[in-house]
């Protein structure tokens, strides 16, 4: 008599031996007695690009239909600071990393209060966790906060097309109801440009900041002096530049991103920090203008979409890149010192050099690409990166900027008590 099969070409009696536990014994036979079904998790979900190209692909965290613009991050690690940071709203972010979820998450690498993203793609799920910090798995964890995900799909590719097309709109969707042209249909009817997408993951009130870089993990700030009052204009901001901020004895004021210039100036702080944030900087226009009122009046640090809108506050533009820069592998030139730094990226425009007034220094480029990377205006205290010096995920190679802000305020702070100093001294 033939041995019965699993349906996967693994005899029956291969599996089930004479010393076989009962219950894998008794589970076996139940998988083979129910005809038709498989063992194995089958394709329940589509990714429709706006393209016509259609990815098969099979779900984990929430179900659902969800539109955004697809983008590919080169990171290897880190998967649970890209999910949390703010600056990935309204985009489905692949990651080029075949195996994700191998460490599980936990609550200490959130950069932000929730996760913005759209959605995440991935080649493989890792079906264990292996890490002594682990609290959950990312199934459960994306399936907690309603965020859809999808494996077993070709990344790379999608990622060679998005590299030749450029960053495109997609739909996923586990609904087997909508037609495959409905979601085509819904992917060309959406765009990301001209969006605000700030002000849906800006901080709604003021409120002060005063958590620290844990010491494990701090490695670079050194010794505490002088304290500086900086606010922060939250476009999207990750918690790990405000940690970096009060890690280099800073007293940090976080505003949201509609808050009036005139009201920041009234705090009377040492520097103003235009964190980062998702989307297009030319759809906040009322940013621009904030940033306008403040440049020239104390010093300023721009990171990311701050950079951005102080390109433009400075009469520059910026425009939209092909796919963009997401990952934690890029190699940015410091045009003042000849070094090399490996950063952390995470944009899908850039400030045009060529625009910009004579004056303003470009201070940082892209080796990958030669784009705008940093900017500086010394005549107004003025700098800014168009990456992230926290990283987090990411090389530390950039963290010194942070010192960089504080000698800028510093010198500042010092300008301003010499005519005191020399009028007592007249006295």
């Amino acid at each position: 008599m033939a041995a019965k099969s699993l349906g996967v070409g693994v005899p029956l009696s291969h599996l089930v031996g004479s010393k076989s536990p009962p219950r894998l014994c008794a589970l076996i036979i139940r998988c083979s007695a129910k005809k038709g079904e498989r063992p194995w998790k089958t394709s329940d979900a589509r990714l429709v690009l706006e393209d016509g190209s259609i990815w098969k692909a099979k779900s984990f965290g929430a179900s659902g239909t969800q539109v955004g613009e697809v983008v590919f991050n080169t990171s290897l690690t880190g998967y649970q600071e890209i999910l949390t940071d703010p600056s990935y709203a309204g985009q489905f972010v692949l990651m080029t990393n075949p195996h994700i979820g191998n460490t599980g998450v936990n609550f200490d690498d959130e950069e932000s209060r929730k996760c913005f993203l759209a959605g995440l793609v991935i080649r493989s799920l890792s079906i264990s966790t292996s890490s002594w910090r682990c609290v959950e798995t990312l199934s459960g964890y994306l399936s907690e906060r309603n965020i859809m995900g999808i494996y077993d799909v070709d990344t790379r590719a999608i990622t060679r097309r998005l590299r030749q097309d450029g960053s495109l709109i997609g739909v996923l969707s586990t609904d087997n109801s909508i037609t495959d042209e409905e979601l085509l249909k819904m992917s060309r009817s959406w765009d990301i440009v001209g969006i605000d997408v700030i002000s849906g993951v800006s901080c709604q009130t003021v409120h002060e900041w005063v958590e620290k870089t844990k010491q494990e993990w701090d490695f670079s700030s050194g010794g505490r002096g002088e304290t500086f009052h900086v606010v922060a204009s939250d476009f999207g901001i990750k918690h790990n530049i405000l940690e970096r901020l009060a890690s280099y004895g800073c007293k940090i004021t976080v505003v949201p991103s509609t808050w009036p210039a005139t009201e920041t100036l009234k705090m009377n702080p040492d520097g103003v920090l235009f964190s980062n944030g998702p989307g297009d900087p030319s759809a906040v226009p009322y940013a621009v203008e904030t940033v306008k009122k403040i440049l020239g009046k104390v010093s300023v640090f721009g990171i990311c979409m701050g950079h951005q809108l102080l390109g433009q506050a400075l009469g520059g533009k910026t425009f939209k890149m092909k796919f963009g820069h997401h990952g934690g592998n890029h190699p940015v030139l410091n045009l003042r010192t000849g070094h090399v730094e490996i950063s952390a990226q995470n944009h899908n425009y850039v400030v045009d050099p060529a625009t910009l007034p004579e004056g303003v220094e470009v201070t940082h480029v892209n080796l990958n690409d030669e784009s705008c990377a940093g900017l500086a205006f010394p005549a107004q205290r003025i700098m800014s990166l168009q990456y992230h010096p926290e990283a987090s995920p990411g090389p530390h190679d950039s963290d010194y900027a942070f010192g960089e802000f504080i000698k800028l305020m510093k010198q500042q702070k010092t300008r301003k008590l010499e005519p005191k100093i020399s009028t007592l001294s007249g006295a």
